[in-house]
């Protein structure tokens, strides 16, 4: 059987077979599994938010030795040590630098003078149009419906404004698990998709099995949308955890965060400063409490409490709202080829133009 190829600017700019992302999840988009996101044809991301920079630099060279396939790394643009990060990726070669939050002017430049391909993160048509002009080669573009930190627009409202307002491949996140949403989203001018959940939902992810069982056996309404993690809208599985966090007082809330503070301090080495100074970094104009400074800077041992670990009960569960449509654990190849077929039978099933 032939293989079914679909090509948009984003299957050309990053020399991808399909246009398909698999976006860098902390503690999710390890080697294993960018490695086989990327052998499927789809864009791998590596999180490297989770990772020391010794880590960072041995993570890229295991995906080198699994696949000649291009891929990606995120990374944080706020983090103090973002600079050490992209000399990195520019030292390893790698092909993709993808970012949470809009990076800085010279940071782009500095990734294009070597010819790495810049692709931030945006969830507002206005910092589009700001990376854009600072020349990022394209966007990923979340709606309100995407797991993590998320906004409360959704994709088929945010996806339309942000294609007419800039002239760069634009990839749209929140929402897609399926070659019928690929399809409506290059219906939309989008040059592909980008997906968490769905691919933290097949075999290659190491995500421990009772974590997986927890996203198979959600519902669309047990995904939910908390404040109360790091003071920032977030998506996520409704945990023991997050209930906790839903109704526990301001006091034992900041005990809380003292104590996962106390741990990613811990497994990082990063010093009780620095771990402030990135949390404060995070406010984006919010006023949050200490606790939830506390927490944004160590959000990512709340997750790998689950993803890790597999202590859903202590952990957070980062979701988009499709885990509720979700019911099977392909591996990244199957998943892929089932996406494209679905995708050209369902342009095959379109009604013909007069």
């Amino acid at each position: 059987m032939t293989e079914i190829r679909i090509e948009t600017p984003l299957t050309k700019l990053v020399g991808i077979r399909h246009p398909i992302v698999q976006t860098g999840m902390g503690w999710v988009a390890g080697p294993r599994l960018v490695s086989a996101a990327a052998g499927a044809g789809a864009l791998g991301i590596l999180a490297s938010a989770t990772m020391t920079t010794a880590q960072l630099r041995s993570a890229v060279r295991e995906v080198k030795s699994r696949t000649d396939a291009p891929f990606g790394v995120n990374l944080r643009a706020d983090a103090g040590d973002a600079a050490e990060r992209v000399r990195i990726i520019i030292e390893e070669g790698v092909k993709v630098a993808s970012f949470a939050l809009a990076p800085s002017r010279e940071l782009i430049a500095r990734l294009k003078d070597a010819g790495v391909v810049v692709v931030p993160s945006i969830g507002a048509r206005r910092h589009a149009e700001k990376v854009a002009a600072w020349g990022a080669d394209a966007v990923v573009v979340q709606g309100g419906e995407g797991g993590g930190h998320t906004g409360d627009v959704a994709t088929t409202v945010l996806l339309p404004q942000i294609v007419d307002a800039v002239d760069i491949p634009v990839v749209a996140a929140g929402g897609f698990h399926d070659g019928r949403g690929l399809v409506a989203a290059l219906a939309y001018g989008a040059a592909g998709i980008a997906m968490g959940t769905r691919f933290l939902l097949t075999s290659d992810s190491t995500v421990p099995d009772a974590v997986k069982s927890r996203y198979l056996a959600a519902s669309v309404q047990d995904v939910t949308v908390t404040t109360k993690v790091d003071g920032l809208p977030h998506r996520m599985l409704r945990s023991e955890l997050v209930d906790a966090l839903e109704n526990s007082g301001q006091t034992a809330a900041l005990l809380r965060a003292i104590r996962h503070a106390a741990a990613f301090k811990k497994h990082t080495g990063m010093s009780w400063s620095r771990m402030v100074r990135d949390g404060l970094a995070m406010k984006h104009g919010k006023e949050l409490t200490w606790s939830q400074v506390l927490l944004a800077a160590n959000t990512p041992m709340l997750l790998k409490a689950s993803m890790v670990k597999g202590r859903t009960d202590l952990g957070v569960m980062a979701s988009g709202q499709v885990a509720g449509l979700i019911d099977d654990l392909p591996s990244c190849t199957d998943l892929v080829d089932r996406i494209m077929a679905e995708a050209q039978a369902t342009l095959r099933a379109l009604p013909p133009a007069d």
